[in-house]
């Protein structure tokens, strides 16, 4: 043999040897959720939800009431503008900006990124989730899925076979209808 030949030889099995040490490929199991399906038909969900509202509702009519104060006292001051002093006026004028401020600080206190209303949402639903993800997880386990992917979080998926949704398994693991 010659030279070139014995090396292109070499090279070859050095390849065959890298392709036979690389793992064998193995399709993966995949199941599918519907979260929405899933939270719509847990009472618990249903119950924090409303919750939730109730509370939104009663900070809501609280921020709008210290507003409509804000908007009486703006209004009553330009009514009364041409009679005050001076004194009066930046005392009214001081007095409608506290009250707007004290409107702003309870929307951003109750409705604000990490306000009272997210620690509150996070309070009633997390534990809620947590039930999902955990009964979702031993499902998984035990069917041997190495996937789970939310239906509902994929606006891609066209569809999807019955077979390949779990969403009743995780309602029955939970205890829901």
């Amino acid at each position: 043999m010659t030279t070139i030949m014995k090396r292109l030889l070499y090279i070859a099995l050095i390849a065959l040897g890298g392709l036979l040490s690389m793992p064998v490929a193995q399709a993966q199991k995949v199941a599918f959720v519907d979260m929405q399906y899933i939270l719509k038909n847990l009472p618990q969900y249903e119950t924090a939800n409303e919750q939730l509202t109730m509370i939104s509702r009663r900070w809501q009519r609280e921020v709008d009431a210290l507003n409509e104060e804000a908007r009486v006292l703006q209004s009553n001051y330009q009514t009364e503008q041409i009679f005050l002093s001076e004194d009066m006026k930046q005392k009214r004028e001081a007095e409608i900006l506290a009250k707007e401020k004290e409107a702003l600080d309870a929307k951003h206190r109750y409705f604000g990124k990490d306000g009272e209303l997210f620690k509150k949402r996070e309070a009633l639903l997390k534990p809620i989730q947590d039930e999902i993800y955990a009964a979702i997880q031993e499902i998984a386990q035990e069917k041997r899925y190495d996937i789970v992917k939310d239906r509902s979080a994929d606006p891609s998926l066209i569809y999807l076979s019955s077979k390949m949704d779990i969403s009743d398994q995780v309602l029955q693991r939970l205890g829901a209808k």
